[in-house]
């Protein structure tokens, strides 16, 4: 029963992905996210990558709330069809409300993040330098926001989710994998000459 117990991470409630200064992200909405993500793309989007850029938008968001900085909708709008690229997948993302909404909270997510960089939004000369100083200054005000992931996912380190290292009981270590494939190919091995 303990062991059940320690499963759980520190700071995530039963069905959490992450919480973020108190705003929790749930496994069902990263699953059903990174699935319609995926549809609208046409390529994997893991639950890992998704979650990856739930959190750091509500951590932007958190960030730019402190230091009053605003987002328009139009502005919003604007990068939503940069982040995308294309106007086909644009619009496979507007299809489905979980991806568009998705899309608009990272594109959001982009556009404070420049200004927290010091620039003026998308269409700033300088917007990717600016990107990098405002994602300077979310890593260290992240400092100061409380934030939890669940072990299947990773770990926070440093700003950012570490999804190379889990404490999730339910995960195989590299030491048991190493040795389950090496027991299965010495099974083939020996099925082989039987």
């Amino acid at each position: 029963m303990v062991l059940l117990a320690g499963g759980c991470a520190a700071g995530t409630h039963p069905g959490a992905a992450a919480v973020v200064g108190g705003t929790e992200i749930s496994v069902g909405d990263v699953d059903e996210t990174s699935r319609a993500v995926t549809n609208a793309l046409g390529q994997d989007f893991t639950a890992g990558v998704t979650l990856s850029e739930m959190v750091n938008s509500v951590l932007v968001s958190k960030v730019s709330e402190e230091k009053s900085i605003s987002v328009s909708d139009a502005e919003t709008a604007q990068a939503a069809k940069l982040v995308v690229g294309d106007e086909t997948a644009f619009q496979k993302f507007q299809a489905n409300p979980v991806s568009r909404d998705f899309l608009n909270d990272v594109a959001k997510a982009a556009v404070a993040t420049i200004k927290l960089g010091g620039g003026s939004g998308v269409n700033d000369p300088q917007a990717q330098q600016k990107q990098q100083d405002g994602m300077a200054v979310v890593k260290d005000a992240s400092k100061n926001i409380d934030v939890s992931i669940a072990p299947r996912f990773g770990q926070w380190t440093d700003g950012a989710i570490d999804g190379k290292v889990s404490g999730s009981l339910s995960e195989e270590s590299d030491q048991a994998k190493a040795k389950r494939q090496a027991q299965e190919q010495q099974q083939q091995q020996q099925q082989g000459q039987g």
